[in-house]
């Protein structure tokens, strides 16, 4: 598991994470919800190991997560980014394809390549490994970076999945797809750390929520334990009413509804 004590991260005297404890294990979606500048990505970027925390640490399986080396890291984990910038064009197989990187040299076995072929069927673009990547559409260009991150750790034992707003760009089809996939790998003993928007798909999916508000814990547990009209205004400085899902019995957040500021020069 990852064991996440007393974090805190400091750029200059701007403090971006304080305090921030968790446990993030296998067979387990962690989801981190919060308004924007909370500290979501910033969290997901210490778990990866992609930035050093300033205070409190970071423990993969009882190891400090900067004492891992980076092989064997890449191997145990992969990191969905918010941003994917690639000028070349490669075909979406391709891409894919680097996900398995770290468990090759020189040439990608027929392994790989059958890992490659299940990865895009999973997201559904097989009939688009051959297309060129630039050419794709916001959205489909999300999902082959999906299925890129899931080969890197596809058949990884207790292996970690960190997701950055991974339905950008998505529609709700698509959006569900995505959370279902994460779903069949929490099934499959992986553990699943997503940083989401949506609280309603955070209800729906998540085993645990972590709720932050500037780079603090408001509130970590169970969605129906975090997720409360409460919490939820403190956290996003607006009213919402809670609902039980008429069919899945998850919290159902609906929004109040206010009044546009007065703004001069408008009707």
């Amino acid at each position: 598991m990852f064991n996440v004590q007393n974090l805190r991260y400091q750029v200059g005297r701007k403090v971006l994470l304080q305090g921030v404890s968790l446990q993030a294990q296998p067979g387990e979606l962690l989801a981190v919800v919060g308004a924007n500048g909370a500290g979501k990505s910033t969290l997901l970027r210490l778990l990866s190991g992609d930035l050093v925390p300033t205070g409190g640490q970071v423990q993969f399986e009882g190891r400090n997560l900067s004492n891992i080396p980076a092989p064997e890291l890449a191997r145990r984990r992969a990191v969905l980014t918010q941003q994917h910038t690639l000028s070349l064009a490669f075909e979406v197989r391709e891409l894919v394809l680097m996900g398995r990187y770290p468990h090759f040299r020189g040439q990608p076995s027929a392994h790989d390549h059958a890992v490659v072929a299940e990865a895009l069927a999973l997201v559904g673009l097989t009939d688009l490994a051959a297309r060129s990547y630039p050419t794709l559409s916001g959205g489909e260009q999300q999902r082959a970076q999906l299925a890129r991150v899931l080969a890197q750790v596809w058949e990884a034992k207790g292996g970690f999945l960190f997701l950055d707003e991974p339905l950008t760009g998505l529609d709700l089809n698509h959006q569900h797809h995505t959370l279902d996939v994460a779903r069949a790998l929490v099934q499959r003993g992986f553990g699943v750390v997503a940083v989401l928007h949506d609280l309603n798909l955070a209800a729906q999916y998540a085993d645990q929520v972590l709720l932050l508000r500037q780079g603090e814990t408001v509130a970590y547990g169970e969605p129906a334990a975090v997720l409360t009209a409460t919490t939820i205004e403190h956290a996003f400085d607006i009213a919402v009413e809670l609902l039980v899902h008429p069919s899945l019995g998850c919290p159902l957040i609906v929004p109040c509804p206010r009044p546009l500021p007065t703004t001069r020069g408008w009707a």
